[in-house]
């Protein structure tokens, strides 16, 4: 497995080895130890698995008291995934990388907890498949701006449309009077 640091050097982006021939192909997505060795020694609670057609963008989303880390990896199509550093005493508060995750890349991001998560759909539609370091805590669910002007993120938005959020995500707050991590 690659392992790559990110401009924010706790976001990583694994790149299992693939071995693949006439057939298909075969990879570890999970190997508790290698991936230890690798610096992400997390315990997952809780897998999920979402589908969204193109130009949906979800996100970025967090929980506040109870804070996910997520391994993300796409399973059917490409999607732009996001982080961003919430975490009020690190010094790259504010910050984001995007990384293009597709089914052809095979790549993953480790989002760790005290980042917010977020991706736009590049293709038809996509399926991803994320690991969570903790339960999904509803009345702790929390969401950021995605747009919002001093996160400045490049989103790869197709040209004349507007992406398919949802009301939630439209009345998200911005960085600056948003709850986030100390």
């Amino acid at each position: 497995m690659n392992v790559t640091p990110t401009r924010l050097k706790e976001v990583l982006v694994l790149e299992p080895a693939v071995h693949g021939d006439e057939r298909g192909f075969f990879l570890e997505s999970w190997h508790q130890q290698r991936f230890a060795a690798s610096g992400i020694g997390a315990d997952f609670l809780q897998d999920n698995h979402s589908r969204s057609v193109q130009g949906t963008l979800r996100g970025l989303h967090y929980q506040l008291s109870r804070p996910q880390g997520k391994l993300v990896r796409v399973v059917a199509g490409e999607v732009f995934d996001v982080a961003v550093d919430l975490r009020k005493s690190s010094p790259s508060f504010g910050r984001w990388v995007g990384v293009v995750l597709s089914a052809r890349n095979h790549r993953q991001l480790w989002i760790p907890p005290g980042f917010s998560h977020g991706f736009y759909v590049l293709s038809e539609s996509a399926d991803l498949l994320y690991k969570c370091t903790e339960y999904y805590s509803p009345e702790d669910d929390r969401a950021l701006r995605w747009d919002d002007p001093e996160l400045a993120i490049e989103w790869p938005l197709l040209k004349g449309r507007a992406p398919l959020l949802s009301a939630r995500d439209t009345a998200a707050p911005g960085l600056r009077t948003a709850p986030v991590y100390l």
